[in-house]
């Protein structure tokens, strides 16, 4: 099994005094420092207007990223589709993979926030047709060694070709998924499969559900099962007082950036998130001494390792660790990468 870093540069919380140009600073110098520890991937967000994270363009950022490594795969967690035309999309990451020499993992979903699709006019109440249509362009765009036409709801074009052509053929393809429509959805595309635990418990009930839904998606459509990638929240304690200092960390970022969040009213929103609002309310109730291994990777190196393994043993290919959750200090994120790479990561080689 492999590990990547993860953030989505989360910083919507009360009386933070972290600027936006600071986080994503740290996220950059941390996925750097990824590469030199030995971890196989970095993926960041991309979230507009401080909805929860402040990095609009993940884009550009492992494209500086990719300038001052080598051999660490390079993945946007996630692109938000709808937001963006697909032929710029697909022209954007086949660069990178170009400029990488072939280090980029592409995941993409529909997002959560209608505040994010407001300002730029995309269709939110609609977002699930949109993103399949854009899927369909993107992924078409990447195999076709000829212009395509396209002529759909939301996106119409003639005898288009992009350039540059990625590297590989074709870019891994990943999508998130919260629902079973999404992840039916990634079986159709024949697309890998990005969720985060502490989503999956809640939505899906499990990760070990996910993956049987998922098989069995792909076995219906005729797919060839892709990777399996769970993002998983990291953080190392060997003492009480680490450990309450880990959970105030991370109750804090499900109160104050996941539940800050805008749907719109159950009514008003459409029915593809009907699971959301139980999982927001989930998330802005959260207590401490709620917070299981299923949400969150927490204790001692034998106590993290425990948990991944059964991770290993469901199918799953990567796991993708947020250490740096809930304004927990840059130093402190790099000193953690350190430990899990030293004390975890042997583990599973």
């Amino acid at each position: 099994m492999d590990f990547g870093y993860f953030s989505l540069t989360d910083n919507h919380y009360l009386n933070n005094s972290r600027s936006a140009n600071d986080c994503i600073r740290d996220v950059v110098d941390e996925a750097i420092y990824a590469e030199k520890l030995g971890l196989h991937s970095a993926w960041v967000g991309e979230h507009h207007f401080n909805s929860l994270g402040v990095l609009s363009c993940p884009d550009l950022a492992l494209s500086y990223i990719a300038a001052h490594t080598k051999k660490i795969r390079l993945a946007p967690a996630v692109t938000v589709l709808p937001l963006h035309h697909p032929i710029r999309v697909a022209e954007q990451w086949a660069t990178l993979d170009l400029l990488s020499n072939g280090r980029v993992d592409f995941a993409t979903g529909r997002g959560y926030d209608r505040n994010e699709y407001v300002p730029f006019r995309a269709p939110f109440d609609d977002n699930v047709a949109a993103f399949a249509e854009g899927l369909e362009v993107v992924q078409r765009l990447w195999s076709s060694a000829e212009p395509i036409s396209h002529k759909g709801k939301y996106y119409s074009f003639e005898n288009v070709a992009i350039t540059p052509q990625p590297i590989q053929s074709p870019i891994p393809m990943h999508v998130a998924a919260f629902s079973r429509p999404t992840v039916e959805l990634a079986a159709r595309f024949g697309c890998g499969l990005v969720v985060a635990a502490f989503a999956a418990a809640i939505t899906l009930g499990s990760l070990q559900n996910v993956a049987d839904m998922y098989q069995e998606a792909c076995a219906k459509n005729g797919t060839q099962p892709g990777r399996m990638v769970s993002s998983y929240f990291l953080h190392f304690a060997d003492t009480p007082e680490e450990k309450q200092q880990a959970l105030h960390r991370q109750v804090r970022y499900w109160r104050e950036c996941g539940g800050a969040v805008h749907v719109g009213t159950r009514e008003q929103a459409p029915k593809s998130y009907d699971y959301y609002f139980d999982f927001k309310e989930k998330m802005l109730q959260s207590k401490p001494e709620e917070i299981t291994e299923r949400a969150v990777l927490l204790g001692n190196a034998q106590q993290i390792t425990d948990t991944l393994k059964t991770l290993e043993a469901i199918g799953f290919s990567e796991v993708i660790l947020y250490f740096g959750v809930g304004l927990k200090p840059h130093p402190q994120v790099k000193d953690e990468m350190a430990r899990f790479m030293e004390e975890v990561a042997p583990r599973f080689r």
